[in-house]
């Protein structure tokens, strides 16, 4: 099959929109960089949010096509659907079915996140054979590890899963964190989603890392009181979600927050605050994970 790259250059602060955008229109990737450095920040498809870098004054979207795709409409739906006033102007490059592969491939390497957890592409070994090794295929769902959220939701995990703790991971995506739980050792572990590919792509992700860990739509009824409560989703749906996930964590339990601006932390752990005692965990890169303990009713 032959591809076609679309370039476009937009304003930093409109980039993630357009991004955003251009996925839910077909593109199969949506690569951003610095206009000004040039270094790539690759988007593949359903990975992490992510904002343009800081201090970025225009940003270079790279968008992964069909050849057969009509940019022209494609680039004007994207723009609208972003609020751009007008669709930017973009080039098409030729994309050889190798070259893709290849460049996916080493944008992706084995990611340590403690000598206990490792995140491994499925095409590479594991580097530390004895440690719990997580195995992705990145193109599967939202989540590989790469975005700060996700490192940092997986050094959260490490630090506070115990054998057979009871793990809810709240916006499961891939089941990367509840993978990661399980393989920790923790058990029963449920990851909830409402996008039922990302169910169907963490039960295969499960599945595939003999990882007992089960995964449920949203809206089915949900009996758990965890012990760990992870959400790595959005400021915005955590605010909402606050009184959900505070029935499902027991007495002195504790949540870990994540998806944040570090200038919506605050506003987040308000929402929390009535039912848990809030901190921050840990920041990186402009990204900020809370953590609460539950008190005690």
């Amino acid at each position: 099959m032959a591809w076609v790259s679309l370039v476009l250059e937009v304003p930093a602060e409109a980039a993630d929109a357009l991004a955003d955008a251009l996925l839910e229109l077909g593109a199969l990737s949506v690569g951003t960089e610095d206009a000004a450095a040039g270094t790539p920040d690759e988007r593949p498809l359903f990975d992490e949010p992510g904002a343009a870098g800081a201090g970025w004054g225009r940003a270079v979207l790279r968008a992964l096509c069909d050849s057969g795709v009509d940019g022209a409409a494609l680039v004007r739906e994207a723009a609208a659907r972003a609020g751009l006033a007008a669709p930017p102007a973009f080039d098409a490059e030729p994309v050889a079915d190798a070259d893709w592969v290849r460049a996916s491939r080493e944008q992706f390497q084995p990611l340590e996140i403690d000598e206990r957890l490792w995140i491994v592409p499925s095409w590479c070994a594991p580097p530390a054979p004895a440690a719990a090794n997580v195995v992705l295929d990145p193109g599967l769902a939202f989540g590989t590890g790469s975005h700060p959220t996700t490192r940092l939701c997986l050094r959260w995990l490490v630090r506070n899963v115990r054998p057979g703790a009871r793990v809810l991971d709240y916006g499961c995506g891939s089941g990367i964190l509840a993978i990661a739980a399980a393989k920790l050792g923790a058990g029963p572990v449920v990851g909830v989603d409402i996008d039922a590919a990302a169910i169907a792509a963490a039960r295969a992700n499960a599945a595939a890392n003999a990882a007992a860990a089960r995964f449920q739509d949203a809206a089915a009824p949900l009996e758990m009181d965890a012990d760990l409560v992870v959400a790595n989703i959005l400021a915005n749906p955590l605010k909402v979600l606050a009184p959900l996930l505070a029935r499902h964590t027991r007495d002195g339990g504790r949540l870990a927050l994540a998806g944040l601006l570090d200038a919506q932390a605050d506003e987040v752990a308000d929402a929390y605050a009535q039912w848990f005692d809030m901190r921050v965990f840990e920041a990186l890169d402009g990204w900020t994970v809370l953590e609460g303990v539950r008190r005690w009713r």
